[in-house]
Parts: structure tokens; C-alpha cells; sequence
């Protein structure tokens, strides 16, 4: 199991974006946000096809991230599944249905 302090933000990206494509996310887009913006290093946008699809995206990243012991607050519109957003300290996660 890895721990997060062995992570790296670069590393916490590649972890997040491995996450993501095994659960089939659709048109992954990673944002570098080093050195314009405060709030965090990267920032992912990902779509998936249907609420169930973005719902279960987030909630496989919040397991895994758990698992190797980040601390995160509770992600924002897990309830509906239009739309998720995931504060992972140094990486925003963003998942999205296309219509939406």
C-alpha cells in the first residue's frame, strides 16, 4: 500500500488520473495549475455517461485515496450524480455527465 506522504503532488496526479481511466472516465483532462494558483497544483476534469458511472468514479477515487491515508472533506454533489467535485488537497477533481 502506498502512503500519501510518499507522494509527490506529480505523483498524486498519477495516481488519480490511473483511478479515473480504469473506471472508464471519458475525455480525462489534467490542468497544471503550479505557479497560478494557490489553491491547488492540478486540477482533472472527466466526463462519465450516466449519474451512476460519475458517482461510482468518485466514490472508487475517495476509496482509494483513503486507502493511502489522504484526508479529504466530503465531496460536493455526490447526490445527484450530475456532478462531482473532489478537493484531494493538491489536485480538484471535477466529474461531470457531457450534458451537464
Amino acid at each position: 500500500m502506498i502512503k500519501i506522504k510518499s507522494l509527490s503532488s506529480k505523483e498524486l496526479l498519477k495516481f488519480t488520473l490511473k483511478s479515473l481511466e480504469n473506471d472508464k472516465g471519458i475525455d480525462i483532462v489534467s490542468i497544471d495549475l503550479i505557479g497560478r494558483s494557490s489553491i491547488a497544483d492540478y486540477m482533472i476534469v472527466v466526463s462519465g455517461n450516466t449519474a451512476r458511472q460519475v458517482t461510482a468514479m468518485a466514490n472508487n477515487l475517495v476509496k482509494k485515496y483513503k486507502e493511502i491515508g489522504l484526508r479529504l472533506s466530503s465531496p460536493e454533489g455526490m447526490s445527484n450524480g450530475d456532478w462531482v467535485l473532489i478537493d484531494a488537497n493538491d489536485i480538484l477533481v471535477h466529474i461531470f455527465r457531457p450534458e451537464v
